[in-house]
């Protein structure tokens, strides 16, 4: 199994181990998100501005590279800083800036598992973007188990698309008594799409800039989130009148800050050494976690077609990992 198949050939069991539990963390924080920006609802709103939020999710990231440059962590290049080869990463800092705004705003139109398991139609994009973009060529069993990936999302999207709870007044789920009804709107499902496609893009051409260029990990991070930081204080000023910077925050939206934070790392670091398809089966998987939590924390009612996909999504990682 290669890199790029999500392996780590080469590497004694410690490292083989430290990595399996990155990607272990990464699935958890994962499927914890929209659960935990769920729990921040107040009134069945979210209390705090979107673009704080991401601001201070970008400032976070660009606070703990920085740090790690500083301690040694990761060596800074000698001679002269390579900022001409900071440029690049404008784009993919824009394209996450925008994702990462529409993730938020996504809550208000959709429950948070359907919104999980509806983002799962970014396996499509990233693959269709990863071939084209990379030149790499799928087999007819990875292709297979990507195809699974998606079925699995299409059929738990039916379940949520035809839930009997969709049906009920249009007041903020959150703000119901009882389970949380599964739900999803039309300008929900047409912003989902395109954040998809945005996810897509934007992963595979990190993954290409991070592998191109021969950089400590934690200086292309530098590079990425110092843009992302001047993007998202840009949106954050012109966003209008509006709550503060830190107004309505809670110790839940800190959570979410901190567990957004240390993922972008850890995604990071499986673009640079594993592959954009690696980033989608951590996302796949995380639907578990996801599922969980909204189910103990936001009393969510799960259909039988949520179980079905569970399997497809199994059937589909030892389609791509298992032993051929």
């Amino acid at each position: 199994m290669s890199v790029e198949d999500g392996g780590v050939p080469g590497l004694g069991r410690p490292r083989q181990a430290r990595w399996i539990l990155m990607l272990l963390l990464s699935t958890a924080m994962y499927g914890a998100h929209a659960p935990l920006l769920a729990l921040c609802h107040v009134d069945g709103r979210v209390p705090f501005r979107p673009s704080s939020a991401v601001l201070l999710t970008e400032l976070t990231k660009l606070l703990l590279c920085a740090f790690s440059l500083l301690v040694g962590r990761q060596a800074w290049p000698r001679g002269a800083p390579p900022w001409r080869q900071a440029a690049p990463f404008a784009l993919p800092a824009l394209l996450y800036g925008a994702n990462n705004n529409l993730v938020i705003y996504l809550q208000r139109y959709m429950d948070p598992s359907t919104y999980q398991v509806l983002s799962n139609l970014k396996i499509g994009s990233t693959a269709l973007f990863y071939c084209l973009c990379l030149r790499r060529r799928l087999s007819a069993r990875q292709g297979l188990a990507l195809l699974l990936l998606m079925a699995a999302g299409a059929c738990y999207a039916a379940g949520g698309l035809q839930d009997p709870g969709s049906t009920l007044s249009g007041s903020p789920p959150a703000a119901k008594a009882g389970p949380m009804p599964l739900h999803i709107t039309p300008l929900g499902l047409l912003l989902l799409i395109l954040y998809c496609l945005i996810s897509g893009l934007s992963s595979v051409y990190t993954e290409l800039l991070m592998k191109r260029q021969r950089l400590p990990l934690a200086l292309q991070n530098l590079f990425l989130y110092t843009f992302g930081v001047l993007l998202n204080l840009g949106l954050h000023a012109g966003g209008g009148p509006g709550p503060g910077l830190l107004e309505g925050f809670s110790g839940w939206a800190a959570l979410v800050v901190l567990s957004q934070a240390l993922n972008g790392l850890l995604m990071s670091a499986v673009m640079k050494h594993g592959s954009s398809i690696t980033r989608l089966f951590v996302v796949s998987c995380s639907l578990v976690v996801n599922a969980v939590l909204s189910a103990a924390l936001l009393r969510l009612q799960l259909p039988a077609a949520f179980f079905l996909a569970t399997l497809l999504i199994g059937l589909a990682v030892h389609l791509y990992y298992g032993s051929r």
